[in-house]
């Protein structure tokens, strides 16, 4: 079919209703023809990107096989292709809704996504069967049933150290009276028709976003252990397991906002931009939701988001709605936000960290002055963390609040003496800027010294970068974010975050949408402790 065949013919003035009711309703109707049209139009694009993707692979692996496997460029090439892929084909799976049952008619649509044939599980894998039982007696007459034969659906599973193979036998039983078949329903999947059981999704979730293994990488991991699944197939899951969780990790952003103060941060993620081959930077923010500190019985969260750049309107987008205290660092795309009234509460550790590196680079004294002067001020905080925030404010108006004032006349009186120029200036200028946002410890219990919980939230992700090139796509560092929030938020409840989402994939595609705050990390029951809980501390 032609492109101009597929276009809505224009419209004939002659032929219009001169009713009104008839003449909006065809205009009604020609909206959604174009509207059809658009989204017809994107996904074909986003199915043309994904083949060109593929070529480019394709030819990389090629030519290096045909020049030797000597070129380190070319391999770092070829990865970032393979990341470019598995990033759109998760997207594919992400917008694509997935459907019970094929269509006769979408046979087209399933070839144009390219999606491999499925391979037999192999037979050395270990099988647990599931009998389904069904009823004896025929619901509609009562008569007794006789067997007529069974179904059987094989789920690859992974129990943590080995995969198996769940096998669901439904037997189907008939009535001889009626004629009528008796079965149990089909399990019920977080992918319909797939054939990955929630544990082996959750593997490969957590391998992908807390292991920092891409999905190429993974295939070539589980073809060792004889078990042949193509990386698309993967990316398939990762996609829809993505959009299954989106409703909790919406959950998981609704308890950190409703917070009387959060911690945030960001920190920059390397993007591949499809099409181009080039490198950009996009931003990955956290804000944490910590009420211990200050004896709150609120559970820990943290809800990570995605954007292209560092504007500041990310910020004010993200915590739209917030009215609390933000503790975070001096980033000037925070004013819009402390103009609206969010109260702004400074990071000490940003303050030391500049005193610190003068003392490491020239052993001064003033930046040993001002270490031991911050030093005694954290000497406390450690003596009144996790205590009531009406205590913490008693101890810090008794015993910080002098310390700060000596603080201040120290840094005052150290910058009239130094040259403007030099770094001991630049870093007394940063902490007298925030001077009024670094003392709110004095008039409010609730905040803390520094902005270090948001911080440790931050560490994996430096580390993923470090590993690997985080992001193929902004789509895919959007689903980064999402997978993150669950996992990193499970971690700090002191949860096994695979078996956490094995348990979530489980039952998130029947659980009432109204209902998702019962899979919160602190609802769930029945999930596996961490055995490491130094992360978590």
């Amino acid at each position: 079919m032609s492109e101009d065949s597929r276009m809505p013919s224009p419209l004939d003035s002659l032929s219009l209703p001169e009713n009104a009711t008839a003449l909006r309703a065809l205009l009604l109707n020609r909206e959604a023809e174009h509207a059809a049209e658009h989204e017809a139009a994107r996904n074909g694009l986003k199915d043309q990107a994904l083949q060109i993707e593929q070529l480019k692979a394709r030819l990389a692996k090629l030519l290096r096989q045909r020049f030797g496997s000597s070129s380190e460029k070319m391999k770092g090439a070829i990865d970032q292709l393979e990341l470019i892929i598995g990033d759109l084909e998760e997207e594919i799976a992400e917008k694509t809704p997935s459907e019970p049952e094929p269509e006769p008619e979408s046979a087209a649509i399933e070839s144009r996504r390219r999606k491999p044939k499925r391979r037999p599980l192999p037979e050395n894998l270990p099988r647990d069967v599931v009998e389904h039982p069904t009823v004896c007696a025929c619901p509609r007459c009562g008569v007794a049933l006789r067997h007529l034969g069974e179904d059987v659906t094989e789920v690859l599973e992974y129990v943590p150290g080995q995969f198996r193979v769940i096998r669901h036998v439904r037997p189907k039983m008939s009535c001889r009276c009626c004629e009528s078949i008796t079965q149990a329903p089909a399990p019920s999947l977080p992918i319909n028709r797939g054939l990955a059981g929630p544990g082996l999704l959750a593997h490969v979730l957590v391998g992908k976003y807390c292991d920092h293994l891409p999905l190429y990488r993974q295939a070539e991991i589980f073809a060792r252990n004889g078990i042949d699944l193509d990386r698309s197939t993967l990316a398939d899951w990762v996609g829809q397991s993505a959009a299954l969780l989106r409703p909790l990790v919406g959950a998981v952003g609704s308890h950190v906002m409703a917070a009387d103060r959060v911690h945030a941060d960001d920190t920059t993620v390397p993007v591949l931009s499809p099409g181009n081959g080039k490198t950009k930077t996009g931003r990955l923010w956290c804000y944490v939701r910590d009420d211990h500190p200050f004896a709150g019985e609120a559970p820990k969260a943290v809800l990570y988001c995605y954007s292209p750049d560092r504007k500041g309107e990310h910020p004010k987008q993200h915590l739209a709605g917030f009215g609390g205290i933000l503790q975070a660092d001096g980033y000037a795309g925070y004013a819009g936000l402390y103009q609206q009234g969010v109260t702004e509460a400074a990071c000490m550790a940003h303050v030391r960290r500049k005193f610190f590196d003068i003392h490491a680079e020239t052993q001064s004294p003033q930046s040993r002055e001002a270490l031991q002067q911050i030093a005694a001020l954290y000497a406390i905080e450690a003596m009144i963390r996790g205590e009531p925030a009406d205590v913490r404010l008693t101890v810090r108006t008794e015993r910080s609040a002098p310390l700060f004032t000596r603080f201040r006349t120290w840094l005052d009186a150290t910058l009239s003496r130094v040259s403007g120029k030099s770094e001991m200036a630049k870093a007394i200028r940063y902490a007298l800027a925030r001077w009024e946002a670094l003392t709110l410890v004095l008039r409010d219990g609730r905040v803390c010294i520094d902005n270090n919980a948001a911080e440790r939230s931050m560490r994996p992700m430096t580390l993923g970068r470090k590993n690997w090139l985080f992001a193929g796509s902004d789509s895919g560092g959007e689903r980064a974010a999402a997978i993150y929030t669950l996992t990193e938020t499970a971690k700090l409840n002191g949860l096994d975050p695979e078996d956490y989402l094995s348990k979530v994939l489980a039952c998130i595609a029947d659980h009432p949408v109204k209902r998702v705050h019962e899979l919160l990390p602190w609802n769930l029951g029945g999930v596996r402790q961490r055995l490491d809980q130094r992360d978590a501390a």
